[in-house]
């Protein structure tokens, strides 16, 4: 029975094919995974989520104002680290913000769907480096567009003495090509943590349960306060990391768009 209770923290990682959803297409392999119908799953709540608040009531809903709040969050935030400039990132961030919330908060439910355990595709560093990429393409995208050349002073801060320039210039490159690393690297951990702590903490309270009323109050039930506790954290968590990620690719486009 105890052998039986063993759970493996990273199996919720998995990518699983979905039965049926095997396909060859101009030669290739193209599975549809888990992690693709999660995606989808997170695209849909984010069109769902906008379409509900577009009705432009003069007295809005609940709904439409929801919507407005976090329009009005993301447009002072690009404000607030971009400047008018930034108003017209305003679609995109909202959009990237959303998608990584709900994506976030999906992966935490506690049921599945169409037989389909919750899976969260932000704890896997593919998901999170793609998003970071186009955040990242974006901004030198704007970068070169709007300066040209000049762009690569954004690697010489002011000031600095002419003998320190090459090793400047290299440092500061290094830096900025790590960006998108980090970017995703820092969405990614949190997450996958946040998950294998709460799936190691199940384990204890049902090992706990198997061996006997004792040993569940000495082990498992205060694994089980401390789930509660940690799955509390964990909502918290997703709605801060996707706020890190849109602030951070906020920063990033100040760069670009306001080089001195």
């Amino acid at each position: 029975m105890a052998a039986e209770a063993k759970l493996d923290p990273m199996h919720q990682f998995q990518l699983e094919k979905l039965a049926g959803a095997d396909w060859n297409i101009a030669g290739y392999n193209v599975a549809f995974t888990n992690s693709a119908l999660w995606m989808g799953l997170a695209t849909l709540a984010l069109i769902v989520f906008v379409a509900g608040g577009m009705k432009r009531a003069v007295v809005p809903g609940r709904w439409q104002m929801a919507v407005e709040t976090f329009t009005g969050f993301i447009d002072g935030m690009l404000a607030a680290n971009v400047g008018k400039a930034g108003k017209k990132y305003v679609p995109y961030i909202f959009s990237l913000f959303m998608f990584i919330l709900f994506a976030n908060f999906l992966g935490l439910m506690p049921l599945g769907v169409l037989g389909v355990h919750p899976f969260t595709f932000t704890s896997h560093f593919s998901a999170t480096g793609v998003l970071a990429v186009l955040s990242f393409s974006i901004v030198l995208i704007v970068g070169f567009a709007k300066h040209g050349l000049h762009f690569f002073s954004l690697f010489v801060p002011h000031g600095t003495p002419v003998a320190m320039i090459p090793i400047i210039f290299v440092v500061e490159l290094i830096s900025f090509l790590v960006r998108p690393f980090s970017l995703g690297l820092r969405l990614f951990v949190a997450m996958m943590a946040g998950h294998v702590l709460l799936e190691v903490l199940s384990s204890f309270v049902i090992s706990g349960g198997n061996a006997g009323p004792a040993l569940f109050v000495i082990a498992g039930l205060p694994s089980f306060v401390l789930m509660v506790g940690i799955c509390a954290l964990e909502l918290l968590v997703a709605g801060i990391q996707a706020y890190v990620f849109a602030l951070l690719t906020c920063v990033y486009l100040n760069d670009a768009e306001n080089l001195h």
